[in-house]
């Protein structure tokens, strides 16, 4: 299987995954047209995507879609709760979707997916974890807590996707309104450093090689910050064999191949 991030945050966010035979996107939230240029840095062609899948409505995450599959003739996957709620935001979008149920398991092509309830402030929000019969990959951002649903999914993946949004002492000093720092900092928000450690202490299992970083406010957090609590996580577990990196809203990641 092969991973890569194309932008990761509160500006826009997009997954390549492919495994199988099969080249798909885990949304899509940039313009079109930034889109098409991370997939070109990446050295990805962008008429070889197969297929969008979208773990939630909110625009950093599906705000590209309507422009790109005009240009693409991609499939469109999500649940109804999430499809919905696109249509909502992108007036006059209404395409075909392949609509899947929340808590199941499908195929795409070679690749294996199950899509799993996260708890997060949008319509049926989900992670997913993508399996190609070698190597199984979880993606878990934009959520508030760790539930035993999603500490499950972790433990059975070799390489994971995991939100560290925010430091709490710089979300609680930052000129953001209240409103906003409780949303982000409640259980239907943003996991953060030591929500995200926490979560990695309490699933991980012999399986786990590489943990990628994601979804880091630009003011709320730093790298650094995110590393050493992840680390200090895997250290007092003694794995620190993990490959551990952050990933960034302006920069295409590498093409990890896990």
């Amino acid at each position: 299987m092969e991973v890569c991030v194309l932008a990761s945050g509160s500006k826009g966010n997009s997954v390549y995954v492919s495994g199988g035979g099969t080249a798909i996107l885990v949304d899509a939230g940039l313009s079109a047209r930034e889109l098409v240029s991370r997939l070109k840095q990446a050295q990805i062609a962008p008429e070889s995507i197969q297929a969008v899948l979208f773990t939630h409505d909110h625009s950093d995450h599906c705000s590209a879609i309507e422009v790109f599959c005009k240009r693409f003739p991609v499939r469109l996957l999500a649940n109804q709760g999430t499809s919905e709620g696109i249509e909502q935001s992108l007036k006059g979008f209404t395409p075909e979707w392949e609509i899947f149920e929340t808590a199941t398991g499908f195929e795409l092509g070679g690749l294996r997916v199950e899509a799993f309830s996260v708890s997060h402030d949008a319509a049926d929000p989900v992670g997913f974890v993508f399996d190609d019969g070698a190597t199984r990959l979880c993606l878990a951002t934009d959520l508030g807590q760790g539930s035993p649903l999603v500490r499950a999914k972790l433990a059975g993946c070799h390489a994971a996707i995991l939100e560290c949004n925010h430091d709490p002492e710089l979300l609680m000093a930052s000129d953001r309104a209240w409103t906003l720092k409780t949303r982000i900092a409640g259980r239907s928000g943003h996991l953060s450093n030591a929500d995200a450690a926490e979560l990695v202490r309490t699933s991980l299992s012999e399986r786990l090689r590489t943990l990628l970083l994601a979804h880091l406010s630009d003011t709320c957090n730093t790298p650094a910050l995110a590393l050493a609590a992840v680390r200090q996580a895997l250290r007092a577990a003694g794995r620190e064999d993990v490959r551990v990196e952050v990933l960034s809203q302006s920069r295409v990641s590498e093409r990890f191949v896990l």
